[in-house]
């Protein structure tokens, strides 16, 4: 059977040499901008001060978690032939389970017990036990109340039976500036609670490959396996990131570490908060960056920006006046440059806001007004299980419209059509090598555009099937066997 083992999917991006560090209400309302005056330590006495007082502040909020995997294990399929059976038992070739054990870290941000961490630290393929270590040495089991692959982020709870537990409080990621002095507190390799620090080396690192929503904080504080999910703070003590993955030959730091912006952070804590889902809001475009070439043939003088690509007919970019071919250059006042950058600032902006996109359009810049909207969903996504004698056996699929498509991380504005949306470990669907994302457009020569068509198509009996499936903006001719 033809596999789609290779083919890269959006959220399997990483970088090759950029490691994710899985080793294996809010304490304070966001800080607003503030006029900060910086200055250069100009004396061996300034030289001397200690982040003791700011490590006091923060590392009490700063856990670690522990989390047990059963995981079961795959089995060759010679063990399913009755002649084995036969000779060896029922049981014999039968899954087994096997424990995997990981460690990361977490932030306390509230006082009732709520720990945000990586999404990566948790992430199992089977049942798991959470635990979270406290700096006092309290242990407690936790509850996974959100998780949020396109962010790497994860939310849980702790059972802490009444107990207070001590919180961070957040400040305001956009605040900071290159050379801002910071703290990394984690559990690197699980030595314990490690503090080091550095400085804001980057903003706004964009090109990281680690998860769909990428903005990141880049700094040199040493980062290492199993500070994952710990905290990036100020020189206040307040939490700024989230510190995610490190840029690493070796496995290592090499003094390139990557956390999620605190503004990030506390859309995803707010959600979990809520109800446990992340609504994120809807242009209802498609983008792509402008190179130096495109950007010179446009008449503006750097390739900065995002250019609009394709416009939804019921989207609010359409509503608000964008074209194909318009260049968005700033938003709400910020300089855009590039397509990360404004999907980073859509959605910490949240529901039910407008906002101001600057314009380039025909060498004329101009203002238009955007409202911040959750993707609709048409048409209905008519979700169902596929079962039966057919190569998609074991998925669940459903037609794909904005909301779908926001959930799963695709481009908002693809045609329709029928998308994956779940896959069944050992399913014939997962042995074709089906991901969530993948979407159907046709089986047996013929165009699938609804669940209904295609559930049409698989009750017909044949001994090959003919398979289009797109991935990634590429269409694969897959041909299996009845």
């Amino acid at each position: 059977m033809t596999s789609l083992d290779i083919f890269p999917r959006r959220t399997d991006k990483i970088a090759l040499v950029a490691m994710i560090l899985g080793l294996g209400l809010l304490g304070t309302a966001s800080a607003q901008d503030e006029v900060v005056t910086r200055v250069v330590p100009k004396s061996e006495a300034a030289i001397k001060q200690s982040f003791a007082p700011v490590v006091k502040r923060a590392a009490p909020t700063v856990v670690n978690v522990y989390v047990r995997h059963k995981v079961k294990q795959s089995v060759s399929p010679l063990f399913n032939d009755p002649f084995f059976r036969r000779f060896f038992g029922q049981q014999f070739g039968a899954p087994r389970e096997r424990i995997q054990n990981s460690l990361g870290s977490g932030v306390l941000v509230s006082t009732e017990g709520v720990v945000v961490t990586n999404y990566h630290v948790i992430r199992s393929g089977g049942e798991s036990e959470i635990t979270v270590a406290l700096n006092d040495g309290r242990e407690f089991p936790a509850t996974l109340i959100l998780k949020d692959e396109q962010t790497d982020l994860a939310v849980l709870r702790l059972d802490g039976d009444g107990a207070e537990f001590p919180a961070i409080q957040f400040a305001n990621s956009d605040g900071l500036e290159v050379g801002d002095l910071v703290l990394a507190i984690g559990d690197p390799f699980g030595v314990g609670q490690t503090v080091t620090s550095g400085i804001v080396s980057a903003l706004a690192r964009t090109k990281v490959g680690i998860s769909d929503y990428q903005f990141f904080i880049q700094t040199d504080a040493a980062i290492n396996p199993g500070n994952s999910g710990g905290a990036l703070v100020d020189m206040d003590g307040r939490l700024v990131g989230i510190n995610t993955a490190i840029f690493s030959k070796s496995g290592g730091s090499h003094g390139i570490g990557f956390a999620i912006p605190s503004n990030m952070v506390q859309v995803v804590v707010q959600s979990a908060l809520k109800g446990g889902k992340v609504q994120r809001p809807w242009l209802g475009a498609s983008l792509q960056p402008l190179t130096s070439d495109l950007a010179e043939s446009l008449g503006l003088d750097r390739p900065a920006g995002a250019m609009v690509t394709r416009v939804h007919e019921k989207g609010p970019a359409k509503s608000a006046g964008l074209k194909v071919g318009d260049v968005i250059v700033s938003f709400d006042g910020r300089d855009i440059q590039d397509p990360e950058a404004l999907e980073y600032r859509f959605v910490t902006k949240g529901i039910g806001n407008a906002v101001e996109l600057g314009l380039y359009r025909d060498g004329k810049r101009f203002r238009t007004t955007i409202a911040t909207v959750v993707p609709i969903e048409d048409p209905p996504r008519d979700e169902r299980d596929v079962s039966g004698p057919n190569p998609f056996a074991g998925s669940s699929v459903a037609n794909l419209s904005p909301a779908v498509s926001a959930e799963l991380g695709l481009d908002d504005v693809a045609d329709t059509g029928v998308v994956v949306t779940k896959v069944e470990r050992q399913s014939n669907a997962d042995r074709l090598g089906l991901r969530p994302g993948d979407l159907i457009v046709g089986v047996n020569d013929q165009e699938v555009q609804s669940v209904k068509e295609l559930t049409v198509l698989l009750q017909i009996r044949t001994a090959r099937w003919r398979l289009a499936i797109e991935r990634g903006g590429r269409v694969f001719d897959l041909t299996v066997r009845g």
